[in-house]
C-alpha cells in the first residue's frame, strides 16, 4: 500500500483537516487496541517518542479479563508499561472517522527490545527469518461476515439471539442479494481504497446475511496490518450506518465466516 507521508500529516494538522491519530496495535484476539492522540501531540511528540499502553493488553481473554499465567504480566509482577513505537509506513487516512488518521505501532519494552508476545513481533520475526533464507512470503486474506439488521447494542440486550440477518436466505454469488446490501458493501470498499487497499470484489455467501470482500494479496506484513484494520473499520462502519457485522467464525447453526489464508 501507499502510505501517507509525514509532510502530508504534518500539512493535514496544520490546515486542520487533520485532528486525531489512531495509534494501534494488535492485541492477541486480533483486535485493534490503543489510543486516539490530538493530532499536533503526536507531531510534536509521539512522532519523537512514540506512546505507551499497560502490557495487560497481551495478557486478557476476550473480555479484557486479566489472565493468570502471564510472566511478562500479572497481580505479582504487577501491570507495568510497554512502548507503543509508531510503524510510520502504515499511516493512512480512515475516512470514516472524521479527521483521523491511523498508524500501527510496534510493541517494544522501555529499553527497545520487543515483546515477543506481540503478534506484530512475532510475525516481524518469521518475516526476517524467511528473509535471512532468499524468501519472502506473500499472503492474501479472505475474510467472510454476517451483517445484521439489529445495532449491535440490540444485538446485546436480546442476548444475541433472533438476529435478523440483511438476506434471509442463501445469497452466494447473487447479485440480487447483495444488491440488497451493496450500500454498506459500497461503503466499506471504498473507504478501505482510500486507506491504501487493493480491493477486488464483494459477493454473497450461504449464510443468511453473509458477504465476502476481497483484497488483492501483498507481502506478510503489509497484508496482515490491512487485514485487522479492515476487520475493525468494517465493524465501526456498519455500526455508524445502524448494523451489525460479525467476522465470528460460528455466529449461529448455519455456515460459518472462513477466513481463508492463501501463502
Amino acid at each position: 500500500m501507499k502510505s501517507m507521508s509525514i509532510e502530508a500529516l504534518k500539512a493535514g494538522v496544520a490546515d486542520g483537516s487533520i485532528d486525531t491519530v489512531v495509534v494501534a496495535m494488535t492485541d492477541m484476539q486480533g483486535r485493534l487496541t490503543g489510543k486516539r492522540i490530538h493530532g499536533q501531540f503526536f507531531i510534536d511528540e509521539v512522532l519523537k517518542h512514540g506512546t505507551e499502553g499497560c502490557n495487560y493488553l497481551l495478557a486478557v481473554d476476550v473480555d479484557m479479563n486479566t489472565v493468570e499465567g502471564y510472566a511478562m504480566s500479572s497481580w505479582e509482577r504487577g501491570y507495568s508499561d510497554f512502548a507503543l513505537v509508531p510503524d510510520m509506513s502504515t499511516l493512512r487516512l480512515i475516512d470514516w472517522q472524521p479527521g483521523a488518521v491511523l498508524v500501527l505501532a510496534d510493541v517494544q519494552w522501555l529499553d527497545h527490545t520487543d515483546v515477543v508476545a506481540s503478534p506484530r513481533q512475532i510475525l516481524r520475526k518469521q518475516v526476517k527469518a524467511l528473509a535471512d533464507a532468499g524468501m519472502e512470503a506473500m499472503c492474501g486474506t479472505e475474510l467472510e461476515f454476517v451483517v445484521y439488521k439489529d445495532t449491535y447494542e440490540e444485538a446485546w440486550n436480546k442476548g444475541y439471539k433472533n438476529l435478523i440477518p440483511v438476506n434471509q436466505y442463501n445469497v452466494d454469488y447473487s447479485i440480487l442479494g447483495g444488491s440488497r446490501i451493496e450500500p454498506l458493501l459500497r461503503r466499506i470498499r471504498l473507504s478501505m481504497a482510500k486507506a491504501g487497499m487493493t480491493v477486488e470484489s464483494v459477493k454473497g455467501e450461504c449464510n443468511f446475511g453473509q458477504h465476502e470482500i476481497a483484497f488483492k494479496y501483498s507481502d506478510a506484513l503489509s497484508n496482515c496490518d490491512n487485514h485487522v484494520i479492515y476487520k475493525n473499520g468494517a465493524k465501526e462502519i456498519a455500526s455508524q450506518d445502524g448494523y451489525a457485522l460479525t467476522f465470528m467464525a460460528k455466529p449461529n447453526e448455519k455456515e460459518g465466516n472462513s477466513s481463508h489464508i492463501h501463502l
